[in-house]
């Protein structure tokens, strides 16, 4: 993996004992506080847990291509904003080692990776297929909302690779508003397919008339998902 960029990061700690924790990743522009912020502005309750930790990191500001070159705080770079274009492996390697350094502190911490579970909004959902699906597949589960998989991404044929030898893969919630127009609804269609293709266990939500944002009844659904595959001791 690449060198590892120590990663600013807002974290919201149960209130209780601490047994499990969800990283939760920002989409392109945005901080790990401001989507705090923002989870916390859609939804009630608060997506608090007596038992789980919930981390929200900041990608690093680095050149973004579609911005023409300007600096943003991106999981990784892109040539275009399209399902074909060829993935920027050289970034999102780069990312997957300064956030699995993260995961390792909660594993130092005492949480298992079993008893963690990996997802994002957008270009955090796709950067959390890339962690958990390629670097980290035996977490709890992975969750992408709004998000879609270029169309030829290295994370199919992980997938793949492992389901094909009995090898553990992440169970999958993917959501997605019908009004998207930012990442349109067939995007994230067609990456659950082609995941689900390639043998990884799946689910896709679609939210009627939602655009690229966060949405109540989103929340509590991912909500009871986090709870099924998170348990309290």
């Amino acid at each position: 993996m690449s060198s590892v960029h120590k990663l600013q990061k807002c974290a919201v700690s149960p209130t209780g004992k601490h047994s499990a924790s969800i990283m939760f990743l920002h989409g392109s522009g945005d901080t790990g506080l401001g989507l705090r912020d923002w989870v916390r502005g859609v939804s009630t309750p608060d997506f608090t847990f007596p038992h789980i930790k919930v981390i929200y990191p900041t990608a690093p500001a680095r050149p973004y291509t579609p911005m023409r070159g300007a600096l943003s705080h991106v999981w990784f770079d892109r040539h275009q904003i399209s399902p074909e274009c060829p993935e920027h492996l050289e970034s999102v390697e780069a990312a997957s080692a300064s956030l699995s350094a993260v995961i390792q502190d909660e594993v130092r911490a005492g949480v298992p990776r079993q008893r963690m579970i990996i997802g994002g909004f957008s270009m955090g959902g796709a950067m959390a297929l890339h962690l958990a699906c390629r670097h980290h597949p035996d977490v709890a589960g992975v969750f992408a909302l709004s998000s879609f998989l270029n169309k030829d991404s290295v994370v199919y044929q992980a997938v793949q690779e492992r389901a094909g030898v009995g090898r553990c893969v992440p169970e999958l919630l993917q959501c997605h508003g019908s009004a998207d127009q930012l990442v349109l609804p067939r995007w994230g269609e067609d990456t659950s397919r082609l995941l689900q293709r390639a043998g990884l266990p799946s689910s896709f939500h679609s939210f009627p008339g939602l655009h690229h944002q966060l949405a109540p009844a989103e929340m509590e659904l991912l909500r009871s998902w986090v709870l099924s595959k998170l348990p309290q001791d």
